[in-house]
Parts: C-alpha cells; structure tokens; sequence
C-alpha cells in the first residue's frame, strides 16, 4: 500500500490531481491512502512552494501543476 498526499489549497488543479490519482490506483488495482495537506505551513514544511504537490511515502515526488497521467502510473 502507498501512502499519498497531495498539497495545495483546494484549487481547481488540485482537485484534479487527486482525481487522477485516485483513477489510476484504481485502475491498476493499486491500494492507496490518499490524504490532502491543505495548511501552507504543512506544505511549505516539504519544500513544495508552487502546487498542487504530491508525495508518496515521504518523498516529494511532484510539484507545480497536475501531473500526467503516464507520470502517475510509473509512480504506482
């Protein structure tokens, strides 16, 4: 199982990225936690200054904009 959040605010782009996410997983069959990290603190304190941002188990792997989709599925 991995662990997911996505950073940002609530925008519109955020939002889609945790769509995909969860489109994805479950087309893969992937088990996932997917948690959303809304406070700019908490954001900032992974070093994500641009969002929507995603990290998997600790590790920021995504920043800036929604990822796509062939970049999401290499992560799962």
């Amino acid at each position: 199982m991995k662990s997911i959040k996505v950073l940002g605010t609530g925008c519109a782009k955020c939002h889609a990225t945790i769509a995909l996410v969860e489109a994805v997983a479950r087309e893969k069959g992937v088990t996932i936690t997917l948690e959303t990290v809304d406070s700019l603190p908490d954001i900032i304190s992974y070093g994500v200054l641009s969002t929507p941002g995603v990290v998997i188990d600790g590790v920021v792997v995504h920043a800036g904009g929604v990822p796509t989709r062939s970049k999401v599925e290499g992560w799962l």
